[in-house]
């Protein structure tokens, strides 16, 4: 598709923006909301599986469309994506309770999966990657908008609709970039001699899905499962037992499904890893902000969505930037690098918030955090793709975002169970004080029944539940509740900030990672051009050759 007309091709990348920023405000405008959403079903012990079973879903369905995708063309990939990420938010708005929500986010979930991955490639196959830079840092952009405008509606919607509407206001967008990509999205033939590796899918699928379930399950708490259970020992040795059946299929097959021969490509290795830990990092930490403005500091969704835009808007800010400095410099090791160790110094910084720490300060961490994330996420899906041939693009650019989601789900469920451990930890050194407030409490059922709400940390996440019950505390009873209601604010805000030092730890090695990244000249559209001329003007010098002879 590189021999399309600019314009055709912008109107293109037209359609693929509108079906990404459909995905992606879908995404951000959950963040804020979910809190609420799970004070509403219940459920808190479950809520980071309403965002790892996105992602679980998600990384599944993106590895195994990448092959099909280079096979069979991109387009009906797409508009898969983009209707089963439809159909799922439509089912989550009439979820009843977390189990439907769940379910219905592993719908839209293996959506997401299609869209990211075939998208990034359809860019990959209109661009060669230094023009594709400039575009890379518009995609980032199309994120940094929805990470704005998502929060601030997420926030409105729970404060003053239903908060089914946060998952239903934006299908019209779906329906507008499901035709945009049908009416101008080229079709292509399918690619002759390739056939599908359906023995690689499944023991790939294998290989993922016990392993992201056994690190969702393990730890402590409800629905989960001790490390040395049968069921989490089971789990991943289901996954290892895949994983080597997966090799030697891939060993053999004529077209495999992940073609292994792609890691001993140094660069396309080394920035998987990076991929993989960055996301670890940042999505185990982040999706734990909107806990702590809410549950500790008592910030209304809609006023949080105010405190997250200035970490939005400084990502999109460096996405923009470091997407054009790239195209214009060819250069992107250094700005990558600098950009992980801006995003680690935030999340370290963050782990010193206490409840007393006030909203500006949470801001700064968060520009700073934003600032590394813009600059740093664009660049190693651009490596990957930079680093084979274009006919391995689609699996190329699968596989990055395998290694991803992939860390993203794990990182996850690692923060999950570091928090839940933190908060009991935390919970059972508080319990002697707020043991002497309940024997202080007058003996009253309905007093008693009062204390147990603010003993309980996912009340933290209703202020109106909250406000309401302190209302109707009598005087002398207020003051001790809100001295609780204090102490519990403590144990939440030690868990969540904890979370936040080890999502540091991860992205430190990241950094490590980076260190090792080969850096080689980007590919241009102008060079390609150059060499075509180059072939037609030798050409044309052994035609005349020929005639003098």
């Amino acid at each position: 598709m590189t021999q399309l007309t600019e314009k055709k091709k912008i109107t293109i990348m037209i359609a693929i923006i509108t079906s990404m920023f459909f995905s992606s405000i879908n995404q951000t405008i959950i963040g804020v909301a979910m809190p609420r959403i799970i004070a509403k079903l219940g459920g808190m012990d479950y809520y980071s599986w309403a965002i790892t079973i996105y992602l679980l879903t998600s990384t599944v369905a993106s590895v195994l469309v990448g092959k099909l995708s280079d096979i069979y063309g991109r387009k009906p990939f797409i508009l898969t994506g983009i209707g089963l990420f439809s159909l799922g938010a439509l089912l989550s708005g009439f979820s009843t309770d977390i189990f439907q929500l769940i379910t219905y986010r592993a719908i839209q979930g293996a959506g997401a999966g299609i869209i990211m991955s075939t998208a990034f490639t359809a860019m990959g196959d209109l661009y060669e990657p230094r023009e594709r830079a400039k575009w890379t840092g518009v995609m980032s952009a199309v994120f940094g908008v929805s990470s704005v405008a998502g929060p601030l509606l997420g926030g409105y919607i729970v404060d003053h609709l239903d908060w089914h509407w946060v998952f239903w206001i934006f299908l019209p967008i779906g329906l507008l970039a499901f035709a945009l990509i049908l009416l101008n999205f080229p079709q292509v033939e399918k690619r002759k001699g390739e056939s599908v590796d359906y023995f690689g899918s499944l023991f790939l699928t294998t290989t993922i899905v016990p392993m992201l379930l056994a690190f969702s399950w393990a730890g402590d708490g409800a629905g989960k499962y001790a490390w040395s259970s049968w069921q989490i020992i089971g789990l991943l040795s289901v996954s290892v037992v895949s994983l080597l059946i997966f090799v030697l299929v891939e060993m053999k097959v004529k077209t495999p499904v992940l073609p292994l021969g792609l890691f001993k490509n140094s660069i396309f290795t080394v920035s998987n890893l990076v991929g993989f830990f960055l996301n670890a990092g940042m999505m185990g930490a982040i999706i734990y902000v909107p806990f702590f403005v809410q549950g500790v500091k008592g910030i209304s969704p809609t006023m949080a969505g105010y405190v997250a835009m200035p970490m939005s808007i400084a990502m999109l800010a460096t996405s923009a930037l470091s997407g054009q400095l790239i195209t214009k410099t060819g250069k992107y090791k250094k700005m990558a690098i600098g950009g992980l160790l801006l995003m680690t110094f935030g999340m370290v910084m963050m782990y010193f918030m206490v409840p007393s720490t006030p909203i500006y300060v949470l801001v700064a961490y968060m520009i700073i955090l934003g600032l590394g994330m813009g600059i740093a996420m664009p660049v190693f899906s651009l490596t990957v793709q930079n680093a084979v041939a274009p006919q391995q693009l689609g699996v190329a650019t699968a596989t990055s975002q395998l290694f991803r989601n992939l860390g993203g789900t794990i990182g996850i469920a690692v923060m999950g169970s570091v928090m839940s451990s933190a908060m009991a930890k935390k919970m059972t050194d508080l319990s002697g004080t707020l043991g002497q407030g309940a024997a202080s409490a007058p003996a009253d059922p309905a007093l008693a029944e009062k204390l147990a709400l603010f003993s309980n940390p996912q009340n933290l996440l209703d202020q109106p539940k909250i406000e309401a019950a302190l209302q109707s505390l009598p005087p002398q009873a207020q003051g001790l509740f809100a001295q609780m209601l204090d102490q519990i604010r403590e144990a939440m805000s030690y868990a969540i900030t904890t979370t936040f030092l080890t999502g540091a730890i991860v992205a430190a090695f990241a950094v490590v990672f980076a260190l090792f990244l080969k850096e080689i000249p980007l590919r241009s559209g102008k060079d390609k051009g150059q060499r075509m001329e180059m072939t037609e003007e030798h050409a044309e010098r052994i035609k005349a050759q020929k005639a003098q002879g």
